[in-house]
């Protein structure tokens, strides 16, 4: 990786120099005033980009409406979020918080460090007859003849390319926009206790570190009580998180491309099985060629990919991805594609390796299936969301107790204060979809766990059966299979719609699938 121009210029005695200047000490950039004036001149004018409007602007427009209606009088500040450090000097690929992204429209990696902040305006007189005005604060693009441009690795358009300038967002999104060094007035201007009269400010916190600390010192030096602000902020998080509840129809249409990328990323992992047998390390087959249908059709990964042969299929969270993928064994795939919106797909399903599926697998299988039918056949308008788990663990409890391996009978099994099916499904069946792939964590319980199952919610199914090498509690022919089934569903006024059915669920049609597919040499 490329670090800086070339230069002879003497070295620099050190001494005394601050840690936090000396990783420039391998830069070699001249510092003459004949190469700064040269490298900003001589550049072909920008021909500047009109931007349409985007298709997300009105509806985003729409969730800030919203979100307005629940704070009138007070200003919001919901930060995008910093550059996140990998290792040294060398950053992630930025992707900016879900709540921000979801009240903007910005996908992709627009744009570190911007900050939406909505300011309370007379009522009838805000954004759309609303309660406040928005503004985008980030930092623009940059003159060809600032030190920024050649000079900043992090942000200049030599280093990263062009970045937005302030009227092309303004397009894109219709929505103000203003220079990021304009952030701190319009946050701390008039701020301060509401009972004398001052502004109330409430913080997406913990997305942005500076943005904290600004809002914090505002506070302090106004006299504003910091645990009862850390309250109200938790208040904001906790309707940004519920606002993505329900799914508007461009969101929808979103995630639908999410899945489908991702039932072609599933394809191409089939393709690659015969490959990753040989491969001392074939997870790490799978997980690449997953990863590059990612990166081809969408923006990233939704998460990191969990692939899992044999016994490592029973580790819920495996992500070393760094086993063996042996014939005979089960793949579990636990993977989803982010469009380029942020919206991210989650799709699991478990493959013979081989092609087919032993007896035993087929078992365990098929009462994986059973179980995820089942849940899908609760998942109707009006129910709970909990009924969906409900309904499918107690599937998993009555196949476990006809194989024997319940250790006391069904119904103290599944009374509250037993829950012994619980060791070999230890999660839950379903969680929201959307931004995020666990979407609206900071939901309240009654809306979420507790909430009735409304059109327009984005959700998944994904029972499991989790039987260890080391598990004692089961038979040995059950030992170092774990199976687990997701699909991504929509709730509909007409009920739920499987949007991942194109990938093939049934054990017939899995094996089917993969022998119209699986090549003998891998390619």
């Amino acid at each position: 990786m490329s670090t800086d121009v070339n230069n002879s210029a003497p070295l620099q005695a050190s001494e005394g120099q601050p840690l936090e200047e000396r990783g420039n000490n391998r830069s070699q950039r001249p510092e003459s005033d004949a190469f700064k004036d040269f490298m900003g001149s001589k550049w072909a004018p920008r021909t500047a980009q009109a931007r349409a409007k985007a298709e997300v602007a009105a509806h985003a427009a729409r969730r800030r409406r919203a979100i307005s209606e629940k704070f009138r009088g007070e200003r919001l500040v919901i930060p995008a979020g910093p550059l996140k450090v990998r290792s040294n000097d060398t950053d992630y690929r930025f992707r900016p918080h879900s709540g921000f992204a979801h009240l903007t429209g910005l996908g992709l990696d627009h744009e570190p460090e911007a900050v939406l902040v909505l300011e309370p305006t007379a009522e009838g007189t805000g954004d759309d007859g609303g309660h406040h005005h928005a503004t985008l604060y980030f930092r623009p693009l940059s003159g060809r003849d600032t030190p920024e441009f050649y000079a900043n690795a992090r942000y200049g358009e030599f280093w990263i390319g062009p970045r937005p300038t302030l009227p092309e967002l303004n397009q894109l999104l219709d929505l103000d926009t203003a220079d990021l060094s304009e952030l701190e007035v319009a946050i701390t201007k008039g701020a301060g206790v509401v009972s004398v009269g001052g502004m109330r400010i409430r913080l997406l916190r913990e997305v942005d570190m500076n943005v904290d600390a600004l809002v914090d010192t505002s506070r302090i030096n106004t006299g504003v009580d910091l645990e009862e602000s850390d309250k109200l902020d938790a208040l904001l998080a906790e309707a940004l998180s519920e606002l993505r509840l329900l799914k508007d129809e461009w969101e929808i249409e979103e995630i639908k491309k999410a899945v489908a990328a991702t039932i072609n990323g599933f394809h191409e992992v089939v393709k690659v099985l015969p490959r990753a047998i040989t491969h001392d390390r074939g997870e790490r087959v799978v997980e690449g060629a997953f990863f590059a249908r990612a990166r081809e059709e969408g923006n990233d990964l939704g998460y990191d990919t969990i692939a899992a042969a044999g016994n490592n299929a029973t580790i819920l969270h495996w992500i070393r991805n760094n086993g063996r993928v042996n014939a005979g064994d089960l793949l579990l795939l636990d993977a989803g594609v982010e469009a380029d919106s942020l919206y991210t797909a989650d799709v699991t399903r478990t493959l013979p390796v081989n092609g087919s599926f032993t007896e035993i697998q087929r078992k365990i299988y098929q009462a994986v299936l059973d179980a995820a039918d089942a849940g899908f056949a609760a998942a109707q308008p009006g129910a709970k969301f909990r009924d969906v788990h409900t309904a499918a663990v107690t599937v998993l409890a009555e196949r476990l107790d006809e194989w024997g391996v319940l250790p006391v009978p069904l119904e103290e099994a599944l009374s509250e204060h037993g829950q012994h099916h619980r060791r070999w499904m230890p999660h839950g069946t379903s969680h929201h979809l959307g931004l995020d792939v666990h979407d609206c964590a900071q939901a309240k319980r009654e809306l979420y766990l507790d909430g009735i199952l409304t059109e327009g919610m984005v959700f998944t199914i994904e029972p499991g059966l989790y039987f260890k090498n080391e598990d004692l509690a089961v038979p040995e022919e059950y030992r170092g299979i774990g199976i687990r089934i997701e699909d991504d569903i929509l709730m509909t006024a007409a009920g739920p719609v499987n949007l991942s059915a194109a990938l093939p669920r049934k054990p017939d049609e899995v094996e089917s699938w993969m022998a119209g597919i699986y090549s003998p040499t891998g390619e």
